[in-house]
């Protein structure tokens, strides 16, 4: 007997949810949050998911609300006897504590990870994860897709002369450098220091942006204070112009002020995590049509390496 696919979605990400939903050819499935006073909630199906394979989406970003939601929903699939669970992350948050950085700290991305498998996921499928060997932390299969499949695109169609690809950092570097080989561009990579998280004290450029249309790579924006500080400085180092793209847009505290204030032309995000506000600087390409494809091949069992590729 043929197994039934189901999409479920999680509130933050419902409107993906029903994008990623069309884009598969289904209606996505119902589900109710019952809530009570002090602020718990629970999730239940409102239709049978037994021996089906289920998909939730759902982005992981703080509060930690939604992360318990994905949980609570994975843990309810599981007992309601669904065949295959699979949990839709487009953006893994928590995912900047890959490692101990310094003493007596966690490993947040390790927990999150074992957290989902006892709930029920039997696969992971996310996009552009912050450390690549998350991936290890997991006894299950992860499908790690690549947003340069959405973006590469977007960015030929601008026909940008004189086109460089910079790294905000030397962590990102190895990105730039896939993107520059699809772009035949050169690289230069901006190196920074912080006096503590999101605080940046210094920024300086490795490399040669005079007369170039610049593009910034990154997988994340955040309080924007990286991308908006390397912009300036690229354009006092004689860039035409300054673009950035960025998978996953939170966007928290002042971003939009500081990115509306500083000399960066355009970010372009995904809607892996729901846009706060529309701005006429921020730019959003869907990501739907690459999960609801990926989606469509594991249900098929055909394969969905050509998303692995930068």
């Amino acid at each position: 007997m043929e197994t039934t696919a189901k999409i479920f979605a999680c509130t933050q990400s419902t409107a993906l949810g029903k994008t990623i939903a069309n884009h598969f050819g289904i209606d996505i499935g119902k589900i109710n949050f019952s809530r009570y006073s002090d602020g718990e909630f629970q999730p239940s199906f409102e239709e049978s998911v037994r021996g089906a394979r289920i998909f939730i989406i759902g982005s992981t970003h703080p509060s930690s609300e939604n992360l318990m939601e994905m949980l609570l929903m994975l843990d309810a699939a599981k007992r309601a006897s669904a065949r295959h669970i699979t949990a839709v992350l487009p953006y893994f948050g928590w995912a900047r504590q890959d490692r101990k950085d310094k003493p007596r700290v966690p490993i947040g991305a390790k927990l999150i990870a074992k957290l989902l498998e006892s709930a029920g996921a039997t696969r992971i499928i996310t996009m552009d994860l912050h450390a690549d060997q998350i991936q290890g932390f997991f006894e299950k299969p992860v499908d790690h897709l690549f947003a340069s499949t959405i973006f590469l695109p977007y960015i030929n169609s601008l026909k940008l002369s004189n086109l460089t690809i910079a790294s905000p950092d030397m962590g990102g570097s190895k990105r730039a450098y896939a993107y520059s080989k699809f772009l035949s561009s050169d690289v230069v990579i901006c190196y920074k220091q912080r006096e503590k998280a999101n605080i940046i004290s210094h920024i300086e450029l490795i490399g040669n942006v005079e007369g170039k249309n610049v593009i910034l790579v990154d997988d994340m924006v955040d309080t924007a204070g990286t991308l908006t500080k390397a912009a300036d400085l690229m354009k006092d180092r004689g860039a035409i112009s300054v673009r950035a793209v960025c998978t996953h847009a939170l966007l928290s505290g002042k971003a939009y002020e500081k990115i509306e204030e500083s000399q960066l032309e355009e970010l372009i995000v995904t809607d892996s995590i729901p846009p706060k506000v529309s701005h006429p600087k921020v730019k959003v390409l869907s990501c739907a049509p690459l999960f609801a494809e990926v989606m469509k091949n594991v249900h098929s069992n055909q394969s969905i390496s050509s998303k692995f590729v930068m």
